[in-house]
């Protein structure tokens, strides 16, 4: 493929995406496929010759459209959103097209300065403390991961480096090995499985703090396991509090939390993976109140900010924590500029070395959109969740399970659980919407996220409409 065939096969990809995009309403939204429904339609080894360009089109929609879920579409209501902007895509195709590498500053200095810029825009925009902002000679910064996953796994590691160098230093004789068998880590249990699978990798305990009657941790049960353990002769070096959990979008409270966490010299990380886009809403910025105790902040634009997979946003107080955590420097990535302190090489922040040119989707978005159209798309995405749950608390056969905050509904028939997991079935089996559950205690619930760009109120009152006629079959069918 030349150039010109390139500018001719890009504008027919612009116009496949804006067609799939633009249709993507009339698809089902959950495949039909059973699992290993691909491999018998493609040959077994790659082409000796090339393929043309118009086959693999035709393929896309005969092969892979079969199998997908359409994440996009307005009947979409599963997990939670995962972002999409046409400013975003045009930025990827950039990033794509600049192809650069950017783990130092000389490997590509606009991929590292736009990043640092991008993510101080980000920072003031959810108003965070001036300690969290690289700026000019700040000590804090922002740098982009690939995921909150990530994210909690980066913070613990530098915390469990901090500690570490802490204790030797005042204790020499102590080893590595010694500290690490004692190391303990706490989050709610509602935090998401990310948080465990932290734990496990960074080879340290983790406990899960039991969390109130609104699924939320408070800072009574954290001291209480805190004391508890340290009587036992365990550390505790790093909690993670989680603003907006997957299961039902509860609130661990920073306020109680943080400063527990300060007094003990413990690493206090905020996941807000999900939530934390909408902090750009004054009305819902208090949500963050506590963020100054934290040593870390994340949260996923890929999420709710319209910036496309993969953008998770982090912040540090002190960068020399992470870099002190990551940093190697063989000569053959060492440059001129690296200790002036007026860049930061993004390899000594994350765990890859490489990294792709992903604040260029932010500024697209950012300068597209400008702050009052994201405001404006949260607010119409909270809108519709408060509209599904009017209906829902319209119907008396329903129980809302949770306060409705963002854009979540936990919800569930009065009755048992087998009777929600038979309801869900079904919903998800009809394949005219999508769905996900989850636990709350000992309750089955069904979750209903608002998700799709493109989703608007009729979408919701048939996602309704379609639930309740379900119901209705269901609760006439003749039970044992």
């Amino acid at each position: 493929m030349d150039s010109a065939e390139f500018r001719r096969r890009g504008k027919e990809m612009v116009d496949f995406v804006a067609d799939y995009l633009e249709g993507i309403e009339g698809r089902q939204v959950y495949p039909d496929v059973e699992p290993g429904y691909l491999r018998p339609l493609i040959p077994t080894t790659a082409p000796e010759e090339p393929d043309m360009f118009e086959d693999i089109i035709s393929d896309v929609e005969k092969i892979i459209m079969p199998g997908v879920t359409h994440w996009h579409s307005p009947f979409f209501f599963a997990y939670f959103p995962s972002a999409n902007s046409y400013p975003a895509l045009l930025a990827d195709i950039l990033c794509g097209a600049i192809g650069c590498i950017g783990f130092s500053w000389a490997a590509s200095p606009a991929c590292t300065e736009l990043e640092t810029v991008m993510m101080d825009w980000l920072g003031k925009m959810l108003k965070l403390p001036e300690a969290f902002l690289a700026g000019q000679v700040g000590e804090g910064g922002g740098v982009i991961q690939g995921s909150a996953s990530e994210a909690t796994l980066v913070a613990l590691l530098a915390a469990r480096t901090k500690v570490t160098r802490r204790l030797q230093a005042a204790s020499p004789g102590l080893t590595q090995g010694a500290i690490m068998e004692k190391l303990v880590a706490y989050s709610s249990d509602q935090a998401h499985s990310s948080v465990e699978r932290a734990g496990l990798i960074g080879g340290v305990k983790l406990k899960a703090i039991p969390s109130d009657g609104k699924f939320a941790m408070r800072a009574s049960a954290l001291q209480e396991a805190l004391e508890r353990d340290k009587a036992e002769g365990l550390i505790p070096f790093f909690v993670v509090a989680t603003l907006g959990t997957t299961s039902c979008c509860s609130f661990d409270n920073l306020l109680e939390v943080g400063p527990i966490c300060n007094k003990e010299d413990m690493w206090l990380h905020i996941d807000a993976a999900y939530a934390g886009s909408s902090f750009i809403c004054p009305e819902f910025r208090h949500l963050l109140n506590g963020v100054e105790f934290a040593d870390s902040f994340n949260f996923n634009p890929h999420k709710w900010l319209l910036v496309n997979f993969d953008c998770s946003a982090m912040w540090v107080k002190k960068r020399t924590d992470l870099i002190g955590a990551f940093k190697l420097d063989p000569l053959y990535l060492k440059h001129n500029h690296q200790d002036s302190g007026l860049i930061t090489d993004y390899r000594h922040w994350q765990l890859p070395l490489g990294r792709r040119f992903r604040s260029l989707k932010m500024w697209f978005v950012f300068r597209m959109y400008g702050v009052k159209g994201l405001q404006a798309y949260i607010r119409k995405h909270v809108r519709l969740a408060h509209e599904f749950e009017r209906l829902v608390q319209q119907d008396p056969r329903f129980e809302i399970c949770t306060e409705v905050t963002l854009g979540l509904v936990c919800f569930r028939l009065k009755g048992s659980n087998r009777l929600n997991e038979e309801l869900l079935e079904r919903i998800n089996s009809a394949k005219k919407i999508h769905l996900v559950p989850c636990h709350l205690r000992d309750k089955f619930v069904l979750r209903f996220a608002i998700c799709a760009r493109t989703v608007e109120s009729a979408h919701v009152q048939l996602a309704w409409k379609h639930v309740a006629q379900l119901a209705t079959s269901l609760l006439a069918t003749p039970r044992d």
